[in-house]
Formats: C-alpha cells, sequence, structure tokens
C-alpha cells in the first residue's frame, strides 16, 4: 500500500502523523519474515511507552493494525519485548544479552502463557540459568531470533531472555488451525536445558507499570483493524445509495470507535503522567474488545456475505481480528475488575 492510501488510524489524536510517519515508505505485508523485519525496523525509531510519546507509539501500532491486522500482531510483541528491556535497563537491573547472542539486530517475542499440563521450570547451576520443559502459546518461535520467556523458580515466575536459534529450544509448528492469523503460527515451544538470562527477579514482570501499558498496547492494535472494517464499511457507502439500515450501522460503527479511541488517548496521556495504572489498563482493553466486536458485528450485517467472500483484504482482516481480539477474555476480565474494583474498597464513580 502506498503512503498516500495509508492515512493514520488514530485521527483526531495529536500524535496521529507522527505515528504515521514511522510507516512512511513501508511495504507491509502480512508474511512472517516481512513483518518480523519490519518490526525489527521500527524497533530502532519507535518511542518506548511512558516517556511522553505513548500516544504516537499506540497511533503507530492503530495505524498499521488498519492496514494489516497480522502485520501489527506480529509487530506489537518485538516492540513490547523492546520496552521491557527498556524498563529493566531504567530499573537498574544488570540483563546480560551478550550471554544468549542477542544485540540491535534481534527480533523479540514475549511468551508468558501458562497452559495446562505443560510447565517451563528454570534452575541455577554453577552461575548460569537454565530452562527446561514447555512453554505454551509461543508465537513465531520458528521465525524470531530471542525472547522474553516466564519459568518457574522456586520463588515464583520469573522472566529470562532466551535464544530461540539453539539446539536446545525446539519450535512446533502446530497444532494451528485458525481461519484468522493463520501465519502466525502460535504453537509449543520444548525447552531442553537451554541457557538463559534472568530480567529482573521473581514477579519483576508482572509488578512493574509497564506490563499494564503493554496490554493497552495490544487494545490500540485491536481497535486499529476495526478501523480497517470500517473504512470497507464507508467505502462501501459511497459506492452506492446507503439505505436507512446501513447509514445506522454505519453511524453506531463511528460512534463506538470515536468512544475506544478517547479512552486509549486518555490512557496514553495517564501512562505517560505515570497515573495509569491496573485500572487504567482493564477498562481501555475492554472498551476497545468491546467496540471491535460490535464493528465486526454491524459490518458483517451491514454488508451482507458479498466481502466476506469476494474481498480477501476484508474477509482475512475480519478473520484475524476476531481471533486477536479473543486475547481478551470477555466476562472473565469483566468478572476480575470487578474484583478489583471491590478490593479497592470504595466506588470509583
Amino acid at each position: 500500500m502506498t503512503d498516500s492510501a495509508r492515512p493514520p488510524a488514530w485521527a483526531g489524536v495529536d500524535d496521529d502523523h507522527a505515528a504515521a510517519s514511522l510507516l512512511a515508505h513501508e511495504s507491509i505485508s502480512p508474511e512472517p519474515g516481512d513483518a518480523v523485519a519490519l518490526a525489527a525496523r521500527l524497533g530502532a525509531r519507535a518511542p518506548l511507552p511512558g516517556t511522553g510519546r505513548t500516544a504516537e507509539l499506540w497511533g503507530l501500532l492503530a495505524t498499521l493494525a488498519a492496514t494489516d491486522v497480522g502485520a501489527a500482531r506480529m509487530v506489537e510483541p518485538h516492540l513490547d519485548a523492546l520496552a521491557v528491556l527498556a524498563q529493566a535497563d531504567d530499573a537498574g537491573l544488570d540483563v546480560d544479552l551478550d550471554r544468549v547472542g542477542a544485540d540491535a539486530t534481534s527480533t523479540w517475542g514475549v511468551y508468558a502463557a501458562e497452559g495446562p499440563g505443560v510447565r517451563l521450570e528454570a534452575t541455577a547451576a554453577d552461575g548460569a540459568w537454565r530452562l527446561t520443559g514447555t512453554k505454551p502459546w509461543c508465537s513465531l518461535a520458528a521465525t524470531l531470533s530471542h525472547a522474553l520467556v516466564t519459568a518457574w523458580t522456586p520463588d515464583g515466575r520469573r522472566l529470562f531472555a532466551v535464544d530461540l536459534r539453539t539446539d536446545a529450544v525446539r519450535a512446533a509448528d502446530g497444532p494451528w488451525h485458525p481461519r484468522g492469523l493463520r501465519q502466525v503460527v502460535s504453537a509449543p515451544v520444548a525447552f531442553d536445558d537451554a541457557l538463559a538470562v534472568p530480567v529482573g527477579d521473581a514477579g519483576w514482570y508482572l509488578r512493574r507499570p509497564g506490563f499494564a501499558w503493554g496490554g493497552i498496547g495490544v487494545a490500540a492494535c485491536w481497535w486499529g483493524g476495526a478501523v480497517g472494517v470500517a473504512r470497507t464499511m464507508f467505502a462501501a457507502a459511497t459506492a452506492r445509495e446507503p439505505d436507512q439500515v446501513a447509514l445506522a450501522h454505519l453511524g453506531a460503527v463511528d460512534t463506538g470507535l470515536h468512544a475506544a479511541r478517547t479512552v486509549l488517548a486518555r490512557a496514553a496521556a495517564e501512562v505517560d503522567a505515570g497515573t495509569a495504572d491496573g485500572a487504567t489498563a482493564r477498562r481501555a482493553r475492554a472498551v476497545a474488545a468491546d467496540v471491535v466486536q460490535d464493528v465486526l458485528a454491524r459490518s458483517a450485517r451491514s454488508l451482507g456475505p458479498g466481502p466476506l467472500t469476494t474481498d480477501e483484504a476484508h474477509a482475512r482482516r475480519c478473520a484475524d481480528l476476531e481471533l486477536y481480539v479473543r486475547q481478551h477474555h470477555a466476562e472473565r476480565d469483566a468478572a476480575n475488575h470487578g474484583r478489583h474494583l471491590l478490593e479497592h474498597g470504595s466506588a470509583p464513580w
């Protein structure tokens, strides 16, 4: 897609054109090798969250997702990993990345999921940490060079940096049979006494403020993907005289996208002001996820089956977005938020 055809998704926010400029002259492709290479290039230029330009960072992710959801899904973890490593550096943590062969050209994943029946253990011996076991849901492990991985220690879960290219790491190619994000293989990885270096002490990964920030960055990708779907709706409405139903869906989609954009922009300001907390992230993710689901449903009812069967880009965008937004756990995340509200002790409204 040409630069002129890639308007910023973060329209209406001061940093929208700055975000789009980071993608200027970049070719956006859904192929893993291309997307990972794009991630490396953007990682050298994109701002870090919490440094005064968080809206620009999330605008970049949203603009990318509005063009190709799969590409954004592959770029976001690399930028998140760089943010985690920068936060470790800011905290004065000694992370010896040289020991796992990481440098400025490395491409990163972040693997923190847990799953039934599998467990990744970290043990220290002779001045070195080793990882043994299986980690589920490791996206693009066969394509990336490095990853930040949570593993269990006697003191609890701890974050480690590891080289994915060694014989001690084996990335499975499945099972992976989705209809969306088919190229973003997210499968188990087996570690067999793999050398790793710790990033913070036990629990640091979850305690740091940046954990919540990363979750909102994902929500910005969801929102950007919904913008791409909405643009197809708008184009269809201008191609022929829309009826009242199409107009109603278009108006409702605009209202929802505007509301979610406002919440995300407010969250970015709170991150830069140092006032963002877990509630900020939970609210932003819930609002974005709800709007994405509404946009997908309204686009299907408004446009009918045609674009889903004849427009490859639209059909792939919808399928990719439907799976991507499932990183939000719907009612379970809402219940978790409600639990935190009660633990706070007073109503926030």
